[in-house]
């Protein structure tokens, strides 16, 4: 199978544990490595982190310039109009890369899904409609683009989530945010949410949170 272009950091010799991190628009799968030592992990812990790359595709609202995406925007009104069926295709690339985890040995239930801005949009769909029970979701800046079709699956109806936000975010306002938290109630979820006084990027602050999270979903030790 054609798996999605991808970085990979591993954290030790002994991999008990994975995480898949989307990147936003225009970026690319490098913009989270150097992030993975800043974490604070359990010294030892074994954690493969994978950073996928989108695919390059014009997008509406720059213009149609060729850019990496994993879907194509064609408006930035607070809906966030997009190209769905595009949306769908990532989600089920993803979902493939966590298969991929699976055969070769990690649990589902060791492996995150995580996403950063339009690449949140993406871990939404692909982590809540998947069909066997995970370790949690992050999401990053981002908006819950498929909040009112998503089929959530009965193996992560109780999926735990992060939602980190920045109350300055001129790209991704918090309101949206605020509306995915209050859709995944709505669906029985018990999101955590929390906010930095930060624009559209992470912060020293948030980055220890997401470590003590991932320590957390993944029992590291």
């Amino acid at each position: 199978m054609d798996y999605l272009p991808h970085q990979i950091v591993e954290t030790g010799a002994n991999i008990t544990a994975s995480v898949i991190w989307l990147h936003g628009l225009g970026a690319s799968g490098d913009d989270f490595v150097p992030m993975v030592p800043e974490l604070g992990l359990p010294a030892g812990a074994g954690v493969r982190f994978i950073f996928p790359n989108a695919p390059a595709i014009p997008v509406t609202v720059n213009g149609g310039y060729v850019m990496p995406a994993w879907y194509d925007i064609l408006s930035l009104d607070i809906e966030r109009k997009l190209n769905q069926s595009q949306l769908q295709a990532s989600s089920h690339a993803i979902q493939a890369l966590i298969e991929r985890e699976i055969a070769r040995g990690i649990s589902s239930e060791h492996i995150v899904v995580a996403g950063f801005s339009q690449g949140g949009a993406v871990a939404y769909e692909a982590a809540l409609s998947f069909g066997k029970p995970l370790a949690g979701l992050l999401a990053l800046s981002t908006y819950f683009a498929t909040r009112q079709s998503v089929n959530v699956s009965a193996a992560n109806q109780s999926l735990p989530v992060a939602i980190y936000h920045g109350t300055q975010d001129p790209v991704v306002p918090e309101l949206l945010g605020q509306q995915a938290k209050a859709a995944l109630q709505q669906k029985g979820l018990a999101p955590h949410y929390r906010t930095y006084p930060m624009e559209h990027c992470l912060c020293f602050e948030q980055v220890k949170d997401i470590g003590q999270w991932l320590t957390k979903v993944l029992a590291l030790k």
